[in-house]
């Protein structure tokens, strides 16, 4: 028996001196993460405990290889901690590298826009391109495009937002009495799009709708004004996930500089229902 555990631990030994070799850190680590599990599950953390840091009794004393320059030890810390449950915006970089490559015409052609921020990736949809002026539907022809950022959310693990944007122009039609429902109306659209279509759980989505209060580019210019009218589909990083005011979309230094855009805004917290009809296009 004692023959076993020291080759299960010359074994743990190798495996973790070559996860430690490799420039991968996020192979490594789970390949470290496989081994602790493994040796958990096996019964051998005693062993391993032993040999490594030795024991810990109810004084919470060690013996000689556990004491260190204060001669104790806290009681039951384990031997290699959990890390948080964050994950750095590294993590998201293959997710970025697969859509920048998958969707290069869209993003040529100005369909979307993918990029990294502080608070995780976003994926921009651009009103022209996937709303029809006025409407919340979603236009059939980009369903294809929809089903490769669905893939890309299902990939990971990471929360979700979707949100709305709109331009300055004001819209007064019988079910957008503002650009505050249009602009959430469009993102519950492409959630219900993501849920039914991608199979991206609800529970992991959050819809909110900024009207015209987030703009990207100054709402003085018909361009800029085309730009600002998206959907941005956000996969959160873990570390920002929680609510933080890092997880709220920022305003460029020109749109801010505009006279008609707002110093602050909130999202919309009451959706309009997405299953009445549409109204006759507007400006939207």
């Amino acid at each position: 028996m004692s023959y076993s555990d020291f080759v299960t631990l010359l074994f743990a030994f190798f495996v973790v001196m070559f996860a430690s070799s490799q420039t991968d850190k996020y192979k490594a680590k789970a390949v470290s993460d496989s081994v602790r599990e493994a040796l958990e599950k096996g019964g051998v953390v005693a062993a391993v405990r032993e040999v490594l840091g030795g024991t810990v009794d109810d004084l919470g004393k060690g013996n000689a290889l556990l004491k260190g320059p204060g001669g104790s030890q806290p009681k039951n810390v384990p031997l290699d901690p959990p890390p948080p449950n964050q994950t750095p915006l590294e993590e998201l970089a293959p997710s970025m590298k697969y859509l920048s490559t998958a969707l290069q015409d869209e993003i040529k052609d100005g369909k979307i826009v993918v990029k990294m921020e502080a608070r995780g990736l976003v994926v921009s949809l651009k009103q022209n391109t996937f709303f029809p002026s006025g409407t919340d539907a979603i236009d059939p022809a980009t369903y294809s495009i929809v089903d490769k950022i669905g893939a890309t959310i299902m990939g990971t693990r990471n929360p979700v937002r979707l949100e709305g944007h709109t331009d300055s122009d004001p819209i007064h039609t019988d079910r957008f009495p503002s650009n505050w429902e249009l602009s959430t109306a469009r993102s519950i659209s492409m959630l219900k799009m993501l849920a039914a279509r991608c199979h991206v759980p609800e529970g992991r989505m959050a819809v909110a709708g900024y009207a015209d209060t987030m703009p990207e580019e100054s709402n003085e210019t018909a361009e800029g004004r085309r730009h600002n009218r998206r959907v941005d589909i956000v996969l959160l990083s873990q570390i920002t996930a929680k609510g933080s005011a890092a997880a709220e979309p920022t305003k460029s230094t020109d749109a801010a500089k505009s006279p008609n855009s707002p110093q602050s805004a909130a999202p919309t917290a009451a959706p309009p229902s997405a299953t009445s009809k549409p109204p006759a296009p507007g400006k939207k």
